[in-house]
């Protein structure tokens, strides 16, 4: 059975938040400040109008995708690392988009020539990696994703999984702390296909390999 790597989209795969800033400010006049925070804070409209609402954010991002998932460029080195970790390993990429963005999601990384499997997913992303491990049956999985709720989620309902936090947009990593309940921080792909493919080589799922770091 080969070890199973489950990994984000986007902010890991692919570039979305400066894309995203960038249509903000063509189709809507709002100017998005890449940083830590709530992102409806982060909105400004350029006729000093009132703060945008949670609710009015949520639209501007269904209003991105899927229509203007085009503008989505590459990260750096992701499609060599997931290339070499596939002669390993299977892949799965769990996304939070809904589902009617799943075929979208998989014609774009296609376009990319990332062939995998594509899960969509909302909420918290620790029901389903664990459900992901049950399906597949795998000794030793990793997890890989720029948001910290879902290192914690993942945590708590698949304790067993590693958990590598990645942010691989330059202008945002600098804003956001190391994930508490990640095991480590890796923003760049050639160091964390060096990481994840340490994990598979071990053959430990997280919880033994911890006890044997400690020992």
């Amino acid at each position: 059975m080969k070890p199973l790597l489950i990994t984000d989209c986007d902010e890991v795969l692919l570039h979305m938040v400066s894309h995203f800033g960038t249509w903000l400010g063509e189709a809507h006049d709002i100017d998005f400040q890449i940083g830590a925070g709530e992102w409806a804070d982060r909105m400004k409209r350029r006729d000093g109008g009132a703060p945008l609402t949670t609710e009015e954010m949520w639209g501007m991002l269904h209003g991105f995708f899927p229509a203007e998932m085009a503008r989505q460029t590459l990260v750096p080195h992701a499609r060599e690392a997931l290339a070499a970790l596939a002669d390993i390993a299977d892949v799965v990429v769990l996304t939070n988009l809904q589902d009617a963005c799943r075929v979208p999601r998989i014609e774009q990384l296609a376009a990319f020539g990332i062939h995998y499997r594509v899960e969509c997913n909302q909420g918290g992303k620790g029901a389903p990696v664990a459900r992901l491990v049950a399906e597949h049956g795998a000794p030793v999985t990793v997890f890989v994703d720029d948001l910290a709720v879902h290192h914690e989620s993942v945590a708590r309902h698949a304790p067993d999984v590693h958990r590598l936090h990645m942010v691989s947009e330059p202008t945002l990593a600098p804003h956001v702390a190391a994930a508490p309940h990640a095991h480590a921080r890796i923003d760049d792909w050639r160091q964390a296909q060096a990481w994840i493919a340490d994990r598979f080589a071990a053959g430990l799922p997280a919880s033994d390999r911890l006890m044997q770091e400690t020992a």
